[in-house]
């Protein structure tokens, strides 16, 4: 029995998931959970994608590396992606979204993103991709989409997510007793 939450941050490149993962970690005491970085710190990739200037991540790899880890809870998982983590796993997957693809689109020309990766990116977004994603891995009253445009949208989500953690906990303890 987990004593803390296990909260996926997902949605697009460039939406602000370790911004909030950051903040997150600061003012929970969760552990910000960078899947980019675990990949890198763990060799769980399977190839470079030349095209969009991209490692593609081993799933199975990935997995394989976290499983140990992810059962005991506390974390902030930092990843465009959600699908492939077990339900058993998750407490809460939000969604960031940033429907203003202006501002998506100089956040991702900014990080030097080359034409065919910016135009998927902003595509994803647009469709809403990953929160469809959400909503097909993860029961719906787990899944929470909110706005990412604003530094405010970062204070308010944070604020949001922070309660919610605080409760989660709260109803585990009231359980365990």
């Amino acid at each position: 029995m987990r004593t803390s939450p296990n909260v996926i941050i997902t949605g697009t490149p460039g939406v602000g998931k370790t911004i909030h993962c950051e903040q997150l970690a600061q003012e929970t005491g969760l552990r910000h959970f960078s899947i980019n970085q675990v990949a890198k710190d763990r060799g769980c990739f399977e190839s470079f994608d030349e095209e969009l200037q991209t490692w593609i991540v081993d799933e199975d790899k990935l997995l394989d590396a976290i499983e140990d880890e992810m059962p005991l809870g506390g974390y902030l998982i930092d990843w465009h992606a959600c699908d492939l983590f077990p339900k058993s796993w998750v407490d809460l997957v939000v969604v960031l979204r940033c429907p203003s693809t202006d501002i998506l689109y100089d956040r991702l020309s900014a990080r030097g993103y080359k034409e065919a990766k910016l135009e998927e990116n902003i595509d994803a977004e647009i469709f809403g991709v990953l929160m469809e994603e959400a909503q097909e891995a993860f029961d719906e009253e787990i899944v929470v989409m909110l706005n990412s445009e604003k530094d405010e949208d970062v204070e308010s989500n944070c604020a949001r997510i922070s309660s919610w953690i605080e409760a989660w906990k709260k109803s585990q303890a009231e359980g365990q007793s």
